[in-house]
C-alpha cells in the first residue's frame, strides 16, 4: 500500500481469511460457523466484512441490534442473521428484513409470538438464549417448561437454536466455572428436547471457547475478536493477524523550548527543548483522552513516539525529539506491530474497546495482501 496521506484504517481481507481459516481448522466439518459482525464489525465496516465472509461460506452472521442487521440486508447480505438483543419496538422491521431474534425472557417470547400472530406468520426462525452464569440476558433453566408450553400452543415459531454465553473462557484460572457453564448448558439442552421433542442447534463458544474448550463446540460456534486478529492469550495471539492498521500523518512539527506548554489546559510542560509532532486524529476518532500524558504512543519509522499533553478532539501531539521525521511522514497508531492490544494496555483497557471506538469518519481502505 502507498504511504498514508491522511488518517485511514487499512483493513486487510487476506488477514481476515487467514484468521477465519485458522478458527475453522479447530472445528469438525459438521460444526457451523457464526461470524460476529456487531459494532460495525468491531470497527472495521460490517457490510464489507460480511460480504467478504459470505463468499467464504460462513453459516450465520450475528449482530447486537436490529438496525445493524438491516444495514447488512441493505448491503445485499443473504446469509441468516441472528439478532442478539432485539427490541420489541422494532419487531416489524426485524420481520421485514428476515432477521432472526434471540429471545431471552418470557416477555419478549410472548410479545414476538403476538407480533407474528397479527401477521399470520408461521414457523418464523428464532433462537432461545439461556443464562448459565454471565447474568446478562437469558432464560433460566427453570423456564424450560414454560417455554415448552408456550411454543406448543402456537405455530408461529421455529426454534433454530438454543445458545448461551461463556463468561470467562479466556481465563484458564476460571476453568472450573466455565466447565460448570458448559455442563449446565448441556443439561438445559437435554431438558428442552425432553419437554418439546425438538433438537435445535446448540452453541455456547466464543473465540476463546473455540480455542480452549473443543468439547463445547457443539453444532455451531461464534467468533468475533478472533476474526479481527486477536486470540486473547499470549499463546494464541501469534496464530492471528490483526486485520486493521490505523495510520495517520504528521501535519506539523514544532520546536518547543523549556517552559513552553502543549495542548489544552497546558497538559504538557516542557522541562527541556524538544520536538513535537501534531497528528490529525483525536478522541472524536476513537483515541480517547486516557491515552494522553505519555500513556499511549504511536510509531514513526519504527520508533515509539509518546502522546504528550491532553488528547484533543481532532488532534494529538507526540514527542518526536529522538526520531528523524518530517511533516507528511506516515504514522502507525496500531496494526500488526504494535497491535491495538499493545496500545490498549497502556490505558488499562482492551483491544475490543479501542478498535470499536474508531470513528466512522476515519476512511476505511480495503487491501488483500
Amino acid at each position: 500500500m502507498p504511504k498514508a496521506q491522511e488518517t485511514v484504517l487499512e483493513i486487510n481481507l487476506k488477514a481476515l481469511q487467514q484468521n477465519f481459516d485458522y478458527l475453522k481448522s479447530k472445528l469438525t466439518s459438521n460444526t457451523k460457523f457464526l461470524a460476529v459482525v456487531k459494532a460495525y464489525a468491531y470497527g472495521n465496516d460490517s457490510c464489507e466484512i460480511a460480504l467478504f465472509l459470505e463468499k467464504l461460506n460462513v453459516d450465520y452472521f450475528v449482530v447486537a441490534y436490529i438496525e445493524e442487521g438491516v444495514a447488512l440486508r441493505q448491503a445485499g447480505v443473504k446469509t441468516p442473521i441472528l439478532i442478539l438483543h432485539p427490541q420489541i419496538v422494532n419487531f416489524d422491521i426485524l420481520v421485514e428484513n428476515h432477521l432472526e431474534p434471540s429471545l431471552y425472557n418470557e416477555k419478549i417470547l410472548k410479545e414476538f409470538i403476538a407480533a407474528l400472530s397479527e401477521k399470520n406468520i408461521e414457523k418464523y426462525p428464532v433462537h432461545l438464549k439461556f443464562n448459565t452464569g454471565l447474568n446478562r440476558l437469558g432464560f433460566w433453566h427453570t423456564d424450560v417448561k414454560m417455554i415448552a408450553e408456550t411454543i406448543s400452543q402456537t405455530k408461529t415459531l421455529e426454534v433454530v437454536s438454543i445458545l448461551s454465553h461463556l463468561a470467562a473462557s479466556e481465563d484458564l484460572n476460571e476453568k472450573t466455572f466455565t466447565l460448570n457453564q458448559i455442563e449446565d448448558f448441556n443439561n438445559i439442552a437435554e431438558n428442552f428436547t425432553q419437554e418439546t421433542g425438538l433438537k435445535p442447534l446448540k452453541h455456547i463458544c466464543n473465540t476463546s471457547g473455540i480455542l480452549n474448550y473443543p468439547e463445547a463446540h457443539f453444532d455451531m460456534v461464534r467468533s468475533g475478536i478472533g476474526l479481527y486478529g486477536f486470540g486473547n492469550s499470549d499463546k494464541e495471539n501469534p496464530n492471528f493477524r490483526p486485520i486493521g492498521t490505523l495510520k495517520t500523518v504528521i501535519s506539523q512539527i514544532h520546536n518547543i523550548i523549556e517552559g513552553e506548554s502543549i495542548g489544552y489546559n497546558r497538559g504538557f510542560k516542557a522541562t527541556e527543548t524538544l520536538r513535537s509532532a501534531t497528528l490529525p486524529i483525536g478522541h472524536a476518532d476513537g483515541i480517547g483522552r486516557q491515552y494522553g500524558h505519555g500513556k499511549g504512543f504511536v510509531t514513526i519509522h519504527g520508533q515509539k513516539a509518546p502522546i504528550i499533553g491532553n488528547v484533543c478532539m481532532d488532534m494529538i501531539m507526540v514527542d518526536v525529539t529522538h526520531i528523524d521525521c518530517h511533516e507528511g511522514d506516515e504514522v502507525i497508531v496500531f496494526g500488526e506491530s504494535p497491535t491495538a492490544e499493545n496500545l490498549a494496555e497502556t490505558a488499562n483497557t482492551i483491544s475490543y474497546e479501542l478498535i470499536t471506538h474508531i470513528s466512522q469518519r476515519v476512511m476505511r481502505i480495503f487491501t488483500n495482501h
